[in-house]
């Protein structure tokens, strides 16, 4: 199976067919799990399906993002109570190495009922496109990272993006509506003095960049995705959330 086609399969294993004993086929034994909560390990992941199939949790992916071994699932989780939220967004990153699964980053963020732009956490468009654009446009994105987000030329911010279509859930659409929603976020006392992309997966007009953060002196997680046409960022999607300082496994979020 291809890397895409693995993952699928695992993720198929775990959230739609509930089959512990078809999921440990398809990973590494030492699998290296960076969800804060789940143990590292085969057996970790084994031991979290019970615990899905009891809860009634659902799963919806909506894009498939796959560069070399890293394959990333944007997806919605539903009837997710037990795990934090009625619907949670979500994205997975997963490592293929030698025909298995062997490592797995995630980032979960509750759904709000409404949102500034109108837009949900996970709509919006799935087609990928200009595969042979691909390194055009991560190095458009991470250039936009660098200047805008991560601070070192903000006032770049036009020439990255003339339309663009927000899917988090406290920005309004355009690059003013992200300028002025991180101001906003500022004066409620949460400053960015970090900003360090720590994974990057690109195909075609879709460029997602997971990055290390701290914001207020605390660590946190960004996991964004954006859609570039014609040389230009149009849409973004992220989830975001703080990054606790205990975890169940010494593997850290990255």
């Amino acid at each position: 199976m291809s890397p895409k086609e693995l993952v699928i399969a695992l993720f198929t294993a775990a959230f739609a067919d509930h089959d512990p004993d078809a999921a440990r086929q398809l990973v590494t034994p030492d699998y290296i799990q960076h969800n804060p909560q789940v143990p590292t390990g085969a057996d970790g992941l084994v031991g979290l399906i019970p615990l899905v199939e009891q809860s009634g949790m659902t799963a919806t992916t909506h894009r498939v993002i796959t560069e070399g071994d890293l394959v990333v699932l944007h997806s919605t989780f539903d009837n997710a109570d037990a795990f934090g939220a009625p619907t949670l967004a979500a994205f997975d990153i997963f490592r293929v190495e030698d025909g298995k699964v062997a490592e797995h980053w995630d980032n979960l963020q509750p759904v709000p009922e409404t949102t500034v732009s109108g837009r949900g956490m996970t709509d919006g468009a799935t087609e990928i496109t200009d595969l042979d654009k691909t390194e055009e446009n991560k190095a458009l994105v991470l250039g936009f990272v660098r200047d805008v987000l991560g601070g070192a030329a903000p006032e770049k911010a036009p020439m990255y993006s003339e339309v663009y279509m927000q899917h988090n859930p406290m920005l309004a659409d355009g690059i003013d509506g992200l300028i002025e929603g991180a101001k906003a976020w500022a004066e409620q006392g949460n400053v960015i003095t970090k900003f360090e992309p720590q994974i990057v997966v690109a195909e075609g007009n879709f460029v997602f960049v997971a990055s290390d953060a701290t914001v207020s002196e605390k660590p946190w997680a960004f996991f964004d995705l954006w859609r570039v046409e014609d040389g230009k960022i149009v849409e973004h999607w992220d989830v975001v959330s703080p990054t606790p300082a205990e975890m169940v496994h010494g593997n850290g979020k990255f």
